[in-house]
């Protein structure tokens, strides 16, 4: 496609299966590239169909579609590109021709329509600071309405999109011990006095991640991947991913719990009449305490139990960010608090590895609920996305889209 500018013509082309060296390179250094973009992700997604498609300006590569096809029945299909395309939204001409390849790729393929959630923000910022709506991103918007093409809007609803609208984004600069709050420092330290060690490695602690996981989808109610698909994430990105898991020694945690009621009881001992009665009220809530600890500390042992995993996460790294894809923890553990010092030292983990940006993932669109006020924690910058565009490619397309949203409603309830 030859567009003609001011006096100068310009040549559009595109590629398919352009070379992953070639194409993850462009990722790395373009401002929208990102994990679900990269070359490797449609085996992460090998159920689905797979086209990358290289867009080329004067033979210079300028921008990647890494579309994910899914079947539909009579043959027909549906085109998806997370957090794709990775263009320039502002070169207009680019734009549109991006758009007219997408079209024709998706007839050949009797593509219904082809949904996209750009890398594109409407806001972003600290928790705490006040944030503007992007007037760029919102005139690209309008740019992409003018070609056809359907905005779904500022969802209210996580489930109404495939990917979050809203993400929990710790940058480098803003993240250290000392930056978290007192509440959350001193969570990370008490897990710490209580024996929690953290581990860090891959294909080795597949199966202990697995069963926190499991255990996480027995206690939501909810199904999250299996054992397999961690493998494969751990495979496919084998010097870019991996687990952190926390553990408890119980022999160890329980010996110290001990010497911590020897001491408390000679301390009981020395009491008169004259003790404070505060004084003696602390030390028997701490008694009780110790002795409940003991109590569950042995349950365990007596079946067993040694050296329990009590939360692990799953990281894959891309470019300069790392993704905090799944996490996992042992309910029964909770009042250890294993998940803050596991997310913590994940972060911290993937800042020595060289990353500039840890994505703790998506969040609740009202920034109110568990996700939000567990990941606020770690001071996180809080990134809005425009959410998800629709281009039709087939006149079916509005009965589809009908019967795509009354089926994800249907789910979400589910």
């Amino acid at each position: 496609m030859v567009s003609k500018g001011v006096g100068v013509e310009v040549m559009f082309r595109y590629k398919i299966n352009v070379d992953a060296k070639e194409w993850d390179l462009f990722l790395e250094n373009h401002p929208q590239g990102n994990l679900l973009q990269s070359s490797d992700w449609s085996k992460i997604k090998d159920t689905w169909g797979n086209e990358r498609v290289g867009f080329y300006k004067d033979n210079q590569l300028v921008g990647v579609a890494n579309i994910l096809i899914q079947p539909l029945p009579l043959g027909l299909s549906m085109f998806y590109i997370p957090r794709g395309p990775v263009i320039d939204y502002e070169d207009k001409e680019l734009l549109k021709f991006v758009l007219l390849t997408l079209k024709k790729l998706a007839k050949k393929s009797h593509a219904i329509m082809v949904k996209f959630d750009p890398s594109l923000f409407i806001s972003r910022g600290l928790i705490d600071q006040e944030t503007v709506q992007n007037s760029m991103t919102l005139a690209i918007v309008e740019e992409l309405k003018k070609n056809k093409v359907y905005w779904t809007g500022l969802t209210k609803d996580m489930a109404e999109n495939i990917q979050p609208r809203f993400q929990a984004n710790i940058h480098k600069e803003n993240f250290s011990l000392d930056q978290l709050s007192k509440s959350t420092r001193q969570a990370i330290r008490t897990a710490r006095n209580k024996g929690l060690e953290v581990k860090f490695g891959g294909l080795d602690l597949l199966d202990e991640f697995s069963f926190l996981m499991k255990k996480t989808e027995s206690r939501k109610n909810i199904s999250l991947r299996g054992k397999d698909y961690y493998q494969k994430l751990l495979t496919t990105y084998p010097n870019h991913c991996f687990i952190t898991m926390s553990y408890l020694d119980l022999p160890n945690r329980l010996k110290e719990v001990e010497k911590q009621l020897e001491k408390n009881l000679k301390i009981a001992q020395k009491f008169t009449d004259k003790t404070k009665e505060g004084k003696v009220k602390d030390n028997h809530q701490e008694r009780k305490r110790l002795e409940e600890e003991i109590s569950f500390l042995k349950s365990y042992i007596d079946r067993g139990d040694s050296v329990v995993p009590l939360s692990g996460t799953l990281t894959v790294e891309f470019g300069e960010t790392s993704e905090n894809l799944y996490a996992g923890m042992n309910e029964e553990f909770r009042h250890y608090q294993p998940a803050i010092p596991t997310w913590f030292e994940t972060a911290q983990h993937s800042f020595e590895r060289g990353a500039e940006t840890h994505n703790m993932g998506g969040l609740e669109n009202n920034l109110d609920g568990g996700l939000f006020n567990f990941k606020s924690k770690f001071n996180p910058t809080i990134e809005e996305f425009v959410g998800e565009f629709n281009y039709p490619t087939s006149s079916l397309y509005f009965l589809f889209n009908i019967a795509y949203k009354i089926r994800k409603k249907l789910r979400s309830r589910n």
